[in-house]
């Protein structure tokens, strides 16, 4: 079945469907999802596909539930070991910084297990965390500060709990931990270097004078960047740190100017919380001009789909042409849209 041979009936019935769940929004994204669990029957998936896909939309459903009434709050996502002990200094380090983040205004979420996340949780207080739990057959349960409160979902797949995890955030920290943390901490990367998804500040957090991640650090620079698997300063838009207050000054601080940012076919547009002047233009330009395709970075009014969609267009906002190969060097920029004159 496709589209184009949906017959008239039961297009109809998808319609009727529609209006009689009292569905006027978005209804198009509706109709295609009934559309492809409908295909997913005439062309007779394997049943365990068909429960795959059927939690998974389940899941996605249950958590996009849990996180909506809290969309405008910033939240930051704390990764770390589940086996970490209450009395070692990391879980000191990850109450802390969750602490300090909390009392922001800044929503902390978890994985909702023991260790490191139950320390995150703890520092940020229940009312003040978000927990996405994972049901394995051992070692994982559900921290005491996350049970306490209703703001918890459970998954069955790592897949759709990662995505929860890092779909809402507005950046993240990472303690050390095993192979579950080394994974998120690897497709954070790995979702920044290739542009899947914004640019988001990321911290490596340690306990202070602790050497896990300045040890990854002399991996990447002694192995794979000279193998020519990575560039160079991919892992330059990673701050390092034994500092708490570093790493929330990172995660606050990426936020002071940038807000936000929308491709417009080739155009990026940038938006900004102040109005950058003339010479901040100029500035930018003189730095990173080579970053563009074509033309230059320039100041610009709200573009019209922007218009159409209502996006942000009561902000500031600068465009750019971006040629492809430097999307990873966004950060550069971002940092450098932030320490502009108008922003201070």
């Amino acid at each position: 079945m496709t589209d184009a041979t949906l017959n008239d009936d039961l297009r109809h019935e998808l319609t009727t469907l529609l209006d009689r769940a009292g569905i006027h929004a978005d209804r198009g994204l509706i109709a295609r999802m009934l559309q492809t669990a409908l295909k997913l029957g005439v062309e007779h998936t394997d049943r365990l596909d068909l429960k795959i896909a059927s939690a998974a939309l389940s899941e996605m459903h249950d958590a996009f539930r849990l996180f909506q009434p809290f969309h405008q709050v910033p939240k930051v996502t704390v990764f770390g070991s589940a086996r970490t002990a209450q009395d070692d200094p990391l879980y000191i380090q990850a109450r802390d910084v969750a602490a300090a983040l909390a009392s922001d205004g800044w929503m902390v979420v978890t994985g909702a297990g023991p260790g490191i996340m139950q320390a995150a949780a703890e520092g940020a207080g229940a009312k003040m965390s978000l927990g996405v739990s994972i049901r394995l057959p051992f070692e994982e349960r559900m921290n005491t500060i996350i049970a306490q409160d209703a703001q918890v979902v459970s998954m069955k797949y790592f897949f759709t709990r990662k995505l929860m995890l890092m779909k809402e955030s507005r950046g993240f920290i990472c303690l050390p931990g095993g192979f579950g943390t080394m994974d998120e901490m690897f497709e954070l990367l790995t979702l920044q270097q290739t542009g899947k998804a914004e640019p988001m500040p990321i911290v490596l957090l340690d306990a202070q004078g602790g050497s896990f991640w300045t040890g990854l650090k002399t991996f990447v620079d002694e192995h794979l960047a000279p193998a020519g698997v990575i560039s160079r300063d991919d892992l330059d838009r990673v701050l390092i740190t034994d500092s708490v207050s570093e790493a929330v000054a990172n995660i606050t601080g990426f936020w002071r100017n940038y807000d936000s940012l929308r491709w417009v076919g080739d155009r990026l547009v940038l938006r900004l919380v102040h109005e950058p002047t003339d010479a901040d233009i100029d500035s930018l330009n003189e730095r990173f001009g080579g970053m563009c395709a074509e033309g230059r970075i320039e100041r610009t009014d709200p573009l019209d789909v922007e218009l159409a969609d209502g996006d942000a267009v009561e902000l500031p906002r600068i465009v750019l042409n971006l040629a492809q190969r430097w999307v990873g060097s966004l950060f550069a920029l971002i940092r450098a849209i932030n320490d502009l004159p108008s922003a201070r």
